[in-house]
């Protein structure tokens, strides 16, 4: 049996180095040039009025650059770059994309830029359930899936599987976060069995240690992968972030149901040397031991407060809030215990009888808790997600002193410990 390839490059001059990205794999075999080409990026979110560090988050647009220039020197003339990103990031009269340069991929080379957020859906049955997904992603021909080089709190690492999340309506992403079989890790890895993905390229120009969000931490990388096979792909990408197929339950999932093999053994990995760039990139936040919340806030000395930790029910919006919400909470801690309060989130926490005080944070736990007896006094902050401005207006209103402005303080200092660093380079993000 063939061995599936995957291409490792070392990153330098984006049109070069993706070039020999697609040729050491062969990535364009079986393309006819009718055919109808998406581009999906990786864009989870954005913002237009505090600092917004794109290093590991977001698809550079150097790379989606290049690869729009080699598809259109090769007779590729139908193309399409198509992203579901989070529905806030816009700003008045302009849009991430673009603010990322895509607009200019538009002009110089006659690609369609869609946002699927404003495009059409269709329902998809995928057995167990049912997803509406973008009609331009069933509509093409073939895919070439473009995600980032990242861990993900919730799956451990966040490769082209994964990124195709971003094709589904926003309800139909809320579902993947769901409980029992409908988990995230058992939904998100069914979408591609729908899709002609045929091929993934991972932008490693940067990576993230804890994301999928800027909260992370992000290392300049200099390494791109690609392969045909994107489970082929992901598993090699995965064993560069320090995790082994069989240690991350959703390509372990995948390989079972799809008979692929998790030994790398079984892959012919062309260029560039795999132990070379191996790094152990670490997904998670540590919590404490009982569950009260971040170990940070025990080192602290923070009590009378448990801050449940997030579980995978916790979809992206509220994900995205949940640690400016830990921020503004931090900010609320004077020296004296809190007043008895559990905060609860996602679908799945329900309130213990422990506490004077529960907070409910998001719509999720909002719906979940409404009639539960064990709660004395409920603060809901039901929105979807939790807004952050209401959410210190209502702890304010109950005593809890939490201050935004601490989280503006947060917000830059994220941004400014990659300033003057010149191996973070914002000019990725133009074209």
């Amino acid at each position: 049996m063939t061995k599936p390839v995957v291409s490792m490059v070392a990153f330098h001059d984006p049109y070069e180095s993706v070039t020999e990205l697609i040729r050491l794999c062969d990535g364009f075999a079986g393309f006819k040039k009718e055919d109808k080409i998406l581009i999906k990026p990786n864009i989870v979110s954005w913002d237009f009025d505090l600092p917004f560090p794109p290093f590991g988050v977001v698809t550079t647009s150097t790379v989606v650059h290049a690869l729009v220039r080699l598809l259109k020197e090769q007779g590729f003339n139908n193309l399409v770059i198509g992203e579901g990103a989070l529905p806030n990031v816009k700003a008045k009269d302009k849009s991430i994309y673009e603010t990322i340069g895509y607009g200019k991929l538009a002009e110089q080379y006659g690609v369609e830029i869609v946002d699927f957020n404003k495009d059409s859906y269709a329902e998809v049955d995928y057995g167990p359930f049912k997803l509406s997904v973008a009609k331009k992603a069933l509509e093409a021909d073939k895919i070439i899936n473009v995600p980032v080089l990242k861990t993900h709190n919730q799956a451990k690492v966040s490769l082209g599987i994964k990124n195709l999340k971003g094709v589904l309506h926003r309800k139909s992403k809320m579902f993947c976060h769901g409980l029992g079989e409908f988990d995230l890790l058992s939904t998100f890895p069914r979408i591609i069995e729908k899709l002609p993905v045929a091929l993934t390229v991972i932008d490693g120009v940067y990576t993230l240690e804890k994301g999928p969000g800027h909260t992370g931490k992000a290392y300049r990388k200099n390494l791109l992968i690609a392969s045909q096979d994107p489970f082929a792909c992901d598993l090699v990408g995965a064993e560069v972030l320090g995790y082994k197929g069989e240690d991350v339950p959703y390509l372990k999932d995948f390989a079972e149901r799809s008979g692929h093999s998790l030994n790398l053994n079984d892959i012919d990995i062309k260029g560039e040397d795999l132990d070379k760039h191996r790094e152990f990139v670490d997904y998670d936040w540590e919590w404490t031991e009982a569950n009260t919340g971040p170990l940070g806030f025990e080192k602290r000395g923070i009590k009378g407060l448990a801050i449940r930790k997030y579980d995978n029910s916790l979809c992206t919006g509220c994900s995205v809030q949940y640690n400016p919400m830990l921020i503004l909470m931090m900010s609320a801690y004077k020296g004296e215990p809190f007043p008895n309060v559990e905060l609860v989130s996602g679908k799945a926490q329900e309130a213990s009888a422990d506490f004077d005080n529960t907070i409910l944070f998001g719509k999720c736990a909002c719906d979940l808790n409404k009639n539960n007896p064990h709660i004395k006094h409920a603060i809901a902050i039901k929105g979807c997600p939790p807004d952050l401005k209401h959410f210190e207006e209502a702890l304010q209103a109950e005593g809890i002193e939490v201050d935004y402005d601490e989280y503006i303080k947060y917000r830059h200092y994220i941004y400014n410990r990659y300033q003057g660093k010149p191996e973070f380079d914002l000019r990725h993000w133009t074209v």
